[in-house]
């Protein structure tokens, strides 16, 4: 599970590093991405849209923390506000920053473009909201687990699809933000399955890899949700707000997931792989919070320099074959500022906290 959040992570931040394309408009900058410009590419967000995973680890992690709490008679409310204090305290010290670094902007250089800017530097921080109203409703999340298992999981699919239909039939759009909490509080309510995921027979995985695909396959297929997993300038989006793709992704990806652990898990035995898992989830919460800001830092250089010539606004030729070296800039832009405001909160990451991997029992090796 280590593995799956530094994986996950590591995709997030290469998804923006690489695959950011910056259009200047008269407002300011808007954020795109390839998959509008290129026929078929959508089908590669199935796997490479991960928030479902983040969510799914994060449902087990805070289980494991919970059984942990309750060890050593701590209340739950002791634990979400530990929690809680965890991911607020860094998001808004990095909300606050830049706010303060767009009314001296403002003051300074002043035109629309500023804010704009600020906005896509921060607008990540969506995840971190979602998942501190994941925590908080965590008292909510455990007692529906333990009064009804896997029928909490059931209904609450059912209403986010009900939700789905009264959007798309009756143009009530206003309700997509109930499934902010209920299709990503489903996801991290599957993560409390995890261990008897783990270990049920091996048939449990292809089930949830093609009953996910196929029901992925089948929404898409119906013309009422778009392709793509990420958002794509001038379609419907099926992640702000999350749609019954999300649902059906997270069960796709749950199957590949569990598919390749047993290899994955025997190569992580090795000295070179479980340091560098190691490593990732130590600054992972830094990371996060500050690969954006690496980015913009290593754009405005990048502007500074070239201007105007800097970036394509569409993926041309030479935009593709200059991606695997688009990850340069932002990363060295990215450690100092980690490393000057960000070590304290990778400390913090201590390795008692870290989720452990449930004990694999005879059933799962079954055919």
């Amino acid at each position: 599970m280590d593995f799956i959040r530094a994986f996950s992570l590591l995709v997030v931040v290469a998804w923006h590093w690489v695959f950011t394309i910056i259009i200047w408009r008269d407002d300011g900058p808007h954020a795109s991405n390839p998959i509008g410009f290129t026929k078929g590419l959508w089908i590669f967000t199935w796997t490479l849209q991960i928030m479902p995973m983040f969510f799914y680890v994060g449902g087990y992690g805070h289980l494991r923390s919970w059984e942990k709490a309750q060890a050593e008679g701590r209340s739950i409310w002791e634990l979400v506000g530990a929690r809680a204090k965890r991911l607020a305290i860094p998001a808004g010290a990095l909300l606050g920053v830049w706010i303060v670094i767009g009314i001296v902007l403002s003051l300074t250089l002043g035109g629309p473009w500023v804010w704009r800017a600020v906005t896509l530097v921060v607008s990540p921080l969506w995840f971190m909201a979602v998942y501190l109203m994941l925590v908080l409703l965590l008292p909510i999340a455990l007692w529906l687990h333990r009064r009804f298992d896997t029928v909490a999981l059931v209904v609450m699919a059912g209403v986010a699809g009900l939700i789905d239909v009264a959007r798309f039939r009756y143009d009530w759009d206003w309700l997509g933000i109930f499934n902010m909490v209920i299709i990503w509080g489903l996801c991290h309510q599957f993560g409390f399955f995890y261990e008897r995921i783990v270990a049920a027979r091996r048939t449990l995985d292809w089930t949830m890899l093609f009953g996910g695909g196929f029901a992925l396959a089948g929404l898409v297929g119906s013309g009422l949700y778009p392709g793509s997993m990420v958002g794509v300038p001038g379609e419907r989006s099926n992640m702000a707000p999350p749609t019954m793709c999300i649902v059906a992704l997270l069960f796709l990806q749950a199957g590949i997931v569990e598919i390749i652990r047993p290899a994955v898990s025997r190569r992580l035995e090795r000295p070179g792989w479980a340091t560098v898992n190691d490593v990732i989830n130590r600054f992972s919460l830094p990371l996060f919070l500050f690969h954006t800001t690496g980015m913009a830092l290593s754009r405005a250089i990048g502007y500074a320099i070239d201007g105007d010539n800097y970036e394509s606004t569409r993926p041309t030729l030479g935009w593709w074959l200059g991606r695997p070296f688009a990850v340069v800039g932002p990363l060295l832009c990215t450690l100092p500022v980690i490393y000057l405001f960000g070590r304290k909160w990778a400390k913090a990451d201590k390795p008692a906290e870290r989720v452990r991997e449930p004990v694999t029992v005879g059933a799962r090796h079954q055919p």
